[in-house]
């Protein structure tokens, strides 16, 4: 994935931040908000492995979970031309809608 880190085990989402001339991290998919800042790779490392065991360490002691549970399900709309496009594209390599919307997700989180 473009612009994350993987920080033992967890991801996070790198962005800069031209104000302060310094890259932000954010770990995504926790039950909270765990975020890290500095100048070069090496100091996101450093600086987030500080922060998610700091996020970890309250979790334990409060007893919370520190991932986010999903359902599977979501809803999305999507122009009523687009909805027929799909279903046609899906039709027409003999999967159900559902199959084919999952397997083009996969395709671009993984790309």
């Amino acid at each position: 994935m473009k612009n994350t880190m993987m920080i033992n085990g967890y991801r996070a989402l790198i962005q800069y931040d031209p104000d302060i001339e310094m890259f932000r991290g954010e770990f995504i998919g926790l039950n909270g908000g765990a975020d890290f800042y500095a100048a070069d790779i090496e100091g996101l490392k450093k600086e987030g492995e500080t922060s998610l065991q700091v996020f970890l360490d309250m979790c334990a002691e409060d007893g919370v979970e520190p991932l986010k549970s999903f359902s599977g399900k979501f809803n999305i709309r999507v122009p009523p031309e687009l909805h027929a496009e799909i279903v046609q594209a899906a039709a027409a390599e003999g999967k159900s809608l559902n199959q084919w919307v999952i397997q083009a997700l996969e395709r671009e989180a993984h790309a």
